[in-house]
């Protein structure tokens, strides 16, 4: 396929792989991004100044992208979660259906593999809301159809974890 790719963000390579310590600042800071470098420092065992330094250079290195508030959905009015399968003709990843971006209520837009072509989560106030956005969606060229889950509970909803699996069950062959 030939397509420019020049506008797509590249990931740095990081400065050097995440240390267990790192991952211990990652795993405090992920709770709660206002912790102080005493508090940090203290929780994993460093000085406060030796916990500055290693956050100076997760932020250098792009394993800390940047730092924002997790709003509470209900306090800003949008207690519907909807996932909504997009099905486009062609590729699907176009400028004119990525700019639905644009909308609040869309908190990520994934490309994906299998029986669709992208795959948004979406946050709106309402039933009627939520129809507005698909009927947006609609309106935009190769959008041939979607398809709505509205989430009726969330168990478990969390940013990335430093921490990783690395004693996953052995796969039997049958």
């Amino acid at each position: 396929m030939d397509q420019n790719t020049d506008d797509v963000r590249r990931k740095r390579p990081p400065e050097r792989d995440l240390d267990a310590m790192d991952r211990k600042l990652l795993g405090v800071l992920v709770e709660d991004a206002t912790t102080s470098y005493a508090e940090l420092g203290e929780r994993v065992g460093l000085s406060p100044p030796a916990a500055h330094e290693r956050v100076k250079r997760l932020r250098r290195s792009g394993a800390i992208r940047r730092v924002s508030a997790l709003i509470d959905p209900d306090a800003v009015g949008k207690t519907l979660l909807a996932f909504v399968h997009v099905d486009t003709t062609g590729w699907g990843k176009t400028q004119a259906l990525l700019a639905i971006e644009e909308c609040p209520e869309v908190e990520e837009i994934h490309s994906v593999a299998g029986d669709t072509c992208m795959l948004l989560k979406v946050r709106t106030e309402s039933t009627h809301a939520l129809e507005g956005l698909l009927a947006r969606l609609y309106d935009t060229p190769g959008v041939k159809a979607t398809r709505s889950y509205v989430v009726l509970s969330t168990y478990l909803e969390r940013p990335v974890q430093p921490g990783t699996t690395s004693d996953w069950p052995a796969v039997v062959k049958g």
